[in-house]
């Protein structure tokens, strides 16, 4: 049951969380208060330097309304048409998965715009380029076959549905170096299985897990964002340097997160290769399968920035217009 219906279970929930100090009564009466102003739009934001320039844009107009509890802060505005929530997850896959569920639990949301910067592995996006991938999936979730087996052993527990080889794998050994005989090596950290992530939908049997590698956006939210590909975005990162080349929107087929700072180029190389990653990051699939589960639209739009972290602006930039489109998209349905 989504709590956008919060206002009629209020005295359960009451039950539920105030005994452990998550939220108080007066939380409570201030969560129904503000979705009777709902739906709105989430937007989950990993970082504070990714959230300030949102909060300063012209185009993001505060309610001065904030809700705080389990540690985190909701702030309520309008972008355009739309009535938004905003809210910041912290680093890593745990952090933004707590997040995003606390936003659907609590709060009525229609869809999530998840943004922030991105690392990349895909040598035809520049730097600066704001990378929208229709699909999300975590690849942190391993099963590290021993020493000795290969592709023909099973893994273990494989048999009872835990873990699988169907995706496939990463040989440790093909990546050894300083190498020049010609002969192929062995590693003793052998292989890497990537495996699928359990989910529970809400609209699923409980206790009866679903397994899930490749995570969707939604689709109407991917249609819109190709009015986005033509979008002018900044250029110059002060007023002496700029890029070689001129950013743009750039819609791509994957991304990819794991709770990993990723600076490895022969990884990224891999992830480019194996699966046609693009964009890498520490935080969308999370926000990807929760909404997955809960069943709400979701979409990410990351900016490639390296070191230059001012370049979060032009995701900051296409977001807004995003939301701008969405709000004619639904006009005109």
């Amino acid at each position: 049951m989504r709590v956008g219906s919060v206002v009629c279970m209020f005295p359960l929930v009451f039950m539920l969380v105030n005994a452990n100090g998550a939220l108080t009564s007066e939380s409570l009466a201030e969560i129904a208060k503000a979705n009777q102003d709902g739906p709105y739009l989430g937007l989950v934001i990993p970082n504070v330097f990714e959230l300030n320039p949102l909060l300063n844009s012209p185009n993001y107009i505060s309610s001065s309304k904030i809700i705080d509890f389990a540690g985190r802060r909701f702030r309520f505005g309008a972008i355009g048409d739309k009535h938004v929530i905003l809210v910041l997850t912290g680093l890593g896959m745990i952090n933004t998965a707590i997040t995003t569920q606390l936003l659907l639990s609590f709060f009525k949301v229609e869809g999530v715009v998840h943004y922030g910067t991105a690392g990349n592995a895909n040598p035809s996006i520049n730097m600066g380029d704001v990378l929208i991938s229709q699909y999300w999936a975590h690849l942190g979730l391993w099963n590290w076959q021993k020493y000795g087996e290969g592709p023909e052993n099973e893994l273990p527990l494989e048999a009872e549905g835990d873990y699988t080889r169907e995706i496939g794998y990463l040989k440790i050994a093909d990546y050894t170096v300083n190498v020049s005989d010609g002969n192929s090596y062995d590693n003793l950290l052998n292989n890497i299985w990537y495996q699928p992530e359990e989910v529970f939908p809400v609209d699923g049997v409980p206790e009866e897990r679903q397994h899930v590698f490749w995570v969707p956006v939604d689709s109407q939210y991917f249609q819109i964002s190709q009015k986005l590909e033509n979008m002018k975005l900044e250029r110059c990162l002060n007023s002496t340097t700029c890029l070689p080349t001129t950013p743009k929107v750039v819609r791509v087929q994957r991304g990819a997160s794991a709770s990993i700072f990723l600076s490895n180029q022969a990884y990224r190389t891999f992830l480019h290769d194996k699966f046609n990653v693009s964009p890498i990051d520490m935080e969308s699939a999370a926000v990807a399968l929760i909404c997955l589960q809960q069943r709400v639209p979701f979409i990410a739009i990351r900016a490639y920035t390296g070191s230059f972290l001012s370049l979060v602006a032009n995701s900051v930039a296409v977001v807004v217009e995003f939301i701008n489109q969405l709000s004619l998209n639904s006009v005109s349905l």
